[in-house]
């Protein structure tokens, strides 16, 4: 029989009823020391039961193990992946590819190990550019917080509704379009999305950035893949995926100087989360707001003291409720709050934080747009977004050309459609896609990005 349980490391103390957690599995290794571990975490999960996360069970597979390996992008484990959306190839391949579900070591926002999973395809069209078949790190946009929520999830199930959970996969049509080039793709499930050990870490700069970079190491020490040690690496994301292929972008040299990247896409990225916190209070979104502030909450004391004390039971509720969503239940259930309801003060959340030197400063550090970027870039950002606000988003771009960065800035220039509804963020998504992935197929062909810094106006 089935049961919720409480994860460790809750926000807050009363939050943990309500936060799914952890359950034990089985590790599938060719070693008897790993085979002894799994009989005894097999026996641990048959008496705990699986993970249910409103209303969706989360296959074993997505619970870490104890121990994690040392290296960063250590494969800890990988099982077949059946896509949801799969056509009969004709010479027997199954169309758009086959794939691979992960489970890899990254290092999070504290230095400590985590395990993150994801989905690697490897894609039955032929890649006709220069060079060996290249890769796609490809970073999803805002899920959710909940588990059933996860990106390699939605490639199998690209539509779940229960009771109580309403997902789409939105991405995946990202991810075909960029299998269809030939390029092998693979998806990052981010910090706590998935992995049932922890809550997401939604929008944390390091956490992001570091699973998109471990993604690519995991991928190439897969099996069995086309991949060789030429292949030309790319990154493609858009909103909290734009925001972690940016970061990722900046970490490189640092954290991954063995992932040479040939180009960044990073649409509407929240390079700036004091602005964006501003922007989706009372929008459609403004789950997202809690989604952050439980992930920050999880990450760093100093928030946790900070909120504990100010929000009230209104928003220790919204708190605890979001931290197991998904997009589609809290839009329906949320939607068009404001945070100045969930505080007892009557403050929003942003300007509570703000009134904290030390819980600003948390923000702050997460701000991206202050190291150089790897690689040329390309950032979009529809004018009129106003969900991940235009401004911040141009701003970053604007930032990294003072580094010299090889920048590429587009405005998607559409109509207003709506006022803190999500169509001005959702437009540019879908019209911007394709010259996005063009772009980002000629960089995995080895040709030349040119910078248009100078086109923009360095002052603010």
């Amino acid at each position: 029989m089935s049961r919720s349980r409480t994860r460790p490391r809750s926000p807050f103390p009363r939050l943990t009823a309500a936060v799914i957690t952890t359950a034990v599995c089985v590790c599938v290794s060719a070693s008897t020391a790993d085979a002894t571990d799994a009989a005894t975490e097999a026996a641990t999960e048959a008496a705990t039961g699986p993970v249910v996360s409103r209303g969706v069970t989360i296959p074993a597979f997505y619970t870490p193990p104890a121990q994690l390996p040392t290296a960063n992008g250590s494969l800890i484990r990988h099982e077949p992946l059946p896509l949801g959306i799969s056509l009969p190839g004709l010479d027997g391949r199954p169309l758009p590819g086959t794939a691979t579900r992960l489970m890899y070591k990254s290092t999070d926002s504290s230095g400590s190990p985590v395990a993150v999973t994801g989905a690697y395809i490897e894609p039955s069209a032929k890649w006709e550019g220069d060079g060996p078949r290249p890769l796609v790190a490809v970073a999803s946009g805002t899920m959710g917080q909940g588990d059933q929520c996860a990106p390699s999830f939605a490639l199998q199930h690209p539509l779940t509704v229960s009771g109580e959970t309403l997902s789409v996969g939105y991405d995946n049509l990202a991810v075909y379009r960029l299998l269809a080039t030939g390029a092998a793709v693979v998806v990052t499930d981010y910090v706590g999305l998935g992995a049932t050990d922890r809550l997401h870490t939604y929008v944390n700069r390091l956490d992001a950035g570091r699973a998109v970079l471990d993604a690519v190491r995991a991928a190439r020490a897969l099996p069995g893949t086309s991949l060789t040690s030429g292949s030309r690496v790319g990154l493609y994301g858009y909103s909290e995926g734009g925001g972690a292929t940016a970061s990722a972008a900046e970490l490189q040299p640092a954290y991954a100087p063995d992932v040479p990247l040939a180009g960044t896409y990073a649409g509407a990225p929240p390079a700036d989360l004091t602005a964006t916190m501003k922007g989706i209070d009372g929008s459609a979104l403004v789950s997202a707001l809690g989604w952050s502030t439980n992930g920050f909450v999880q990450a760093y004391p100093e928030v946790r003291a900070l909120l504990d004390a100010n929000l009230n039971d209104a928003g220790r509720k919204a708190l605890a409720d979001t931290s197991t969503m998904c997009v589609g239940e809290a839009i329906i259930n949320y939607g068009f709050s404001r945070s100045t309801a969930w505080t007892t003060s009557g403050k929003p959340i942003a300007d509570v934080i703000a009134a904290e030197p030390r819980a600003q400063a948390v923000l702050d550090a997460q701000r991206i747009g202050t190291l150089k970027p790897a690689g040329p870039v390309r950032v979009a950002t529809g004018v009129h977004d106003d969900i991940v606000p235009h401004a911040q988003a141009r701003q970053l771009a604007v930032d990294w050309c003072r580094k010299n960065g090889n920048v590429t800035y587009e405005a998607v220039n559409l109509p207003n459609l709506g006022n803190r509804i999500l169509t001005n963020h959702l437009a540019p998504l879908i019209t911007d896609q394709g010259e996005a992935i063009s772009w980002l197929t000629d960089r995995l062909e080895g040709k030349p990005a040119t910078s248009n810094c100078w086109t923009m106006p360095f002052q603010r």
